[in-house]
């Protein structure tokens, strides 16, 4: 099976760059895996909702165009489920008894997920009711994608 996760915005600290480049060594033993990144909007201060609505649109578009069409789509949103672990690495048995091609994970920008990117799922994901930024939410999947 192809893993892969798409995120909006580049990682900027070399401790996280670091971080996630040791534990995506561990996911390339098991699986082919890929991170596509994939640039943000400005938000502009004070933005208003519907400025805040074309960012999310506007970055939407780029996510769904990166999406393989056969791909098994695991947005992480706060609407989400969450799992413990133990219940991650079920789920993830059971997609790979289902002989799955690609799964392929999705973190938004600051602002989160589009609509459009969000419906594209068959499971949606949740870490947690918090907010974490964006990069940081990228090496807490990723940690837990190399215990798969």
């Amino acid at each position: 099976m192809k893993l892969q996760i798409i995120c909006v915005g580049k990682l900027k600290e070399d401790y996280l760059k670091k971080l996630i480049s040791h534990y995506a060594k561990e996911i390339q033993k098991k699986y082919a895996f890929e991170i596509i990144e994939l640039p943000d909007e400005k938000t502009p201060d004070n933005a208003s909702k519907k400025e805040e609505l074309k960012i999310k649109e506007t970055e939407g578009k780029r996510i769904l165009s990166k999406i393989p069409p056969d791909s098994f789509v695991i947005p992480l949103c706060i609407e989400g489920k969450p799992f413990s672990t133990k219940e991650f690495q079920q789920k993830w048995q059971n997609l790979l008894q289902s002989n799955i091609p690609c799964t392929t994970f999705i973190i938004g920008g600051s602002l989160g997920l589009s609509k459009e990117v969000v419906s594209r799922g068959k499971l949606k994901l949740s870490f947690s009711k918090m907010t974490f930024p964006h990069q940081l939410m990228r090496l807490i999947l990723i940690e837990q994608l190399s215990l798969l």
